[in-house]
């Protein structure tokens, strides 16, 4: 089978090996779509483990199953999480399911024809895709349940503002949700076509990364924002967070910069205002139900964010076109295709 094999976001190689036989507690499922998510690209979060087949965002066919897998047969149609918890440790006990270190297990990566998925997320992260999900649709499962967990985090309510720093996929997936939960959004970008999709994603208002943030926030809504997202790793939006969220107002970091770049924190500005800080950063099994929910239900529409699709070949075009940022949303990889 063939596998996409990732030195870095410039060397990124096609290989043959051979195809898995799934184990008596394992399956083989056929890739059928793939998302490459922007966590993909951030060589100094990958690189350490490269090289290795990237996709964590895929929609997939069963074809065989090992003896003991009763669960789900050739056929069923199915998305599986790249890594589930444990449920029974200190931390999933206390609901940060994300931070679970017990489970090593994590499923290879979708960016190939086949995968072998093993017991663990077999058991705890497969779910059956209803009838009417498609398979590009399923790829949004994942990036949309971390955006479940962080608005959960954020405690996001009817009636508040929310400011979207960064309207690539995830930015516009918060854009989306936020509208669900009717609280106001407004949403940022230096890309004009990004910002368009912000407004058509739902936004109240699109503003142009390069303006003065705060002051537009202001001038529009009488106030500063009750949450800020930063769904980018700019250091430029990091600092509009801290100039634009309110008194008593929260800050997720959804996205973080580089770890070689300091970010400082104004605390004694903040000291009296209540602010809170928060990190998001993947998502729990609760988070995937309701993503799935959401998506089959049609609350979340997710069609309208797929702006390329190509075939495993093509990759490399599809890493180039993610790092670009400037004519892509979603960019969607069929392996079998």
């Amino acid at each position: 089978m063939k596998v996409s094999m990732w030195y870095n976001n410039r060397d990124i190689r096609i290989t043959e090996v051979p195809t898995p036989v799934p184990g008596p507690k394992e399956m083989l499922v056929k890739v059928m779509s793939c998302g490459i998510c922007g966590s993909d690209i951030v060589e100094w979060y990958r690189l350490p483990r490269a090289p290795l087949v990237q996709g964590h965002e895929l929609g997939a066919e069963v074809v065989q199953v090992g003896a003991s897998v009763k669960k789900y047969k050739p056929g069923d149609r199915v998305f599986i999480a790249p890594k589930v918890p444990c449920l029974e440790c200190y931390y999933c006990k206390k609901g940060h399911h994300p931070q679970c270190s017990r489970v090593k297990e994590r499923l290879p990566g979708g960016f190939a024809e086949y995968v072998l998925v093993p017991e663990i997320l077999i058991e705890r992260g497969t779910f059956l895709l209803p009838d009417h999900v498609t398979y590009d649709q399923s790829t949004f499962i994942e990036p949309l349940a971390c955006v479940v967990r962080a608005q959960k985090l954020a405690g996001i309510k009817e009636g508040q503002t929310v400011l979207v720093l960064g309207c690539g996929m995830s930015g516009l997936l918060h854009v989306k949700l936020t509208r669900l939960r009717n609280a106001k959004v407004i949403a940022t970008d230096i890309n004009p076509k990004r910002l368009e999709f912000s407004q058509n994603a739902g936004a109240d208002l699109a503003v142009n990364a390069a303006e003065n943030v705060a002051r537009r926030l202001v001038d529009e809504t009488g106030r500063k924002a009750d949450v800020v997202i930063l769904s980018t790793s700019s250091m430029l939006a990091v600092e509009q967070a801290w100039e634009c969220v309110d008194k008593g107002g929260s800050v997720v970091f959804f996205a973080v910069p580089g770890p070689e770049k300091k970010v400082t924190v104004p605390i004694n500005e903040f000291w009296t205002k209540e602010i809170r800080i928060l990190t998001s950063y993947y998502c729990g099994p609760p988070d995937l139900k309701e993503a799935v929910e959401l998506i089959a239900s049609g609350k979340v529409k997710v069609d309208d964010l797929i702006t390329h699709t190509l075939p495993l070949n093509d990759i490399e075009k599809g890493f180039q076109l993610v790092m670009e940022g400037k004519d892509s949303v979603k960019v969607i990889i069929r392996p079998n295709e």
